[in-house]
Order: structure tokens, then C-alpha cells, then sequence
């Protein structure tokens, strides 16, 4: 139908299943970043700017291996395969839920970022006992570089955001009812943002320690240029609606 001005109208239906009016994202038209009724959650991974991040923080990930894996292997490696593993899949799990919108969508993807998350989280797991039972085997200092201290309190805040997520998805009655639990969404979602940002300011900091300027050499520069590439692709993603704007 035909406006005064001759211009087609949208009707709200057609917009809702499109991902527009309440769905439209912080960069770019309404509809840009959002999964279309016919689209499995697979496609998600590159909708929109998704294909930006996933060459960021696959750079990310291959300059960390690439630096441990040409270097003679021992127990410390695994650390930062480890750590980069996580926010791989961290930024996955991100990525994968970003474009859902009908409950079908959000059910679906909200199980997925689920398991990429909980995999993450098992994964960082083992990277700090990694790295404290290296330390108390060579008795290093704990906690003393801005590294460890970032890496630290990177890890509580995965952690307590691990357990926030799954207590308000899956026990809602925790917080009093789901709508209650439903009401803090936009909180977990805004602070999973500054975690992933903090995950690469600590990536940054590790560049700066002894072992890695003696033995591993992955670049500042470059450890910059890939999280910066990585958020450029995340970032206009994020649903305005999403986190109460």
C-alpha cells in the first residue's frame, strides 16, 4: 500500500520478520544484522559485519598459535593456546546469538551460546590451573605484571558472567520470576561486551611480559590491529533494543 507521498508503506509485520523497527542495529540499516525466518543459525557466523570479526579474531587466534607452536612445546604453552581458544569460541558464541530475534531464534541460539560458552569457560579453566601450577612448580610471583592481574580479573568476570547467564536463562525463579530474570538480559548482554574487550586488553599486556619479549615475540601491534578489526566486525552488530537504547 501506497503512502500520500507514494511511497510503499512497511507494514509491521513484514519489519518484525525482517528484524527492523526494535531490531535495528547500533551501524547500518535495520535488518542488516538480523536472521531471516528461512536461515539456519549457521549463517549467523557471517551476517553483516560478522565476516569483519571473523577475520579479526581468527588472525587473533592463528598469531598466538603461530608464535607458540614454532617454539619447542612445554607445559607453559598451553596457556595461551588455551586463553585464545576461549575467546575464539567466546566471540563465536557472541556472533551466533547477535542476530536472533523470533523466540524460535532466541531458544535456539540462546542453547548454542550456551555450549560455545560453557566450552570457552572450561577451556580458560584449564588455562589458569596451567598457569598456577607452572607458577608454583618454578615458585614465580602470582598476580604481580598487569598481565596477570587483567588475566585475573578476566577470568572472575567470565566466570560470575558464565554463572549469571545460565541462572537467568535456565532457573529464571532465581530472581523471583522470568520476567525478573528476563529484565537483567540487557546487563548480561552490555557486560559480555566489556569482557571480550578486556580479553584483548589482556592479550595486549601478555605481549609485554619477560617470556613473551624472550621467547614467544607476538607483536603488540598486531595483537591490536586483530582485536580492533574483530570489534569492528562485533560492534554494529549489537540489536539498540537489545541493551535498553
Amino acid at each position: 500500500m501506497a503512502s500520500a507521498t507514494g511511497i510503499p508503506e512497511t507494514r509491521s509485520g513484514d519489519a518484525a520478520n525482517q528484524g527492523r523497527g526494535e531490531q535495528e542495529p547500533l551501524l547500518g540499516r535495520a535488518g542488516d544484522a538480523s536472521q531471516q525466518e528461512d536461515q539456519g543459525l549457521q549463517f549467523n557466523f557471517v551476517i553483516g559485519t560478522a565476516v569483519i570479526a571473523q577475520v579479526g579474531i581468527w588472525i587473533l587466534a592463528a598469531t598466538v598459535w603461530a608464535s607458540v607452536f614454532v617454539q619447542p612445546l612445554m607445559l607453559f604453552s598451553a596457556h595461551p593456546l588455551l586463553n585464545s581458544a576461549g575467546i575464539l569460541l567466546t566471540t563465536q558464541a557472541i556472533l551466533l546469538l547477535q542476530p536472533t530475534h523470533t523466540p524460535r531464534q532466541k531458544k535456539q541460539g540462546a542453547n548454542i551460546h550456551g555450549i560455545l560458552n560453557l566450552t570457552s569457560i572450561l577451556t580458560l579453566i584449564a588455562a589458569l590451573v596451567v598457569i598456577e601450577y607452572n607458577k608454583i612448580a618454578h615458585s614465580g610471583a602470582h598476580f604481580e605484571s598487569p598481565h596477570a592481574i587483567l588475566g585475573l580479573t578476566t577470568y572472575i568476570l567470565f566466570f560470575l558472567q558464565a554463572i549469571v547467564g545460565i541462572a537467568q536463562y535456565y532457573t529464571p525463579g532465581i530472581f523471583g520470576s522470568t520476567e525478573k530474570a528476563k529484565s537483567i538480559y540487557k546487563y548480561h548482554r552490555m557486560s559480555g561486551y566489556v569482557i571480550l574487550i578486556m580479553s584483548f586488553v589482556t592479550i595486549a599486556a601478555a605481549t609485554q611480559t619477560d617470556f613473551n619479549k624472550n621467547v614467544l615475540h607476538i607483536q603488540l601491534w598486531a595483537v591490536v590491529v586483530a582485536s580492533v578489526i574483530t570489534l569492528i566486525g562485533v560492534l554494529p552488530r549489537i540489536k539498540k533494543q537489545k541493551i535498553g537504547l
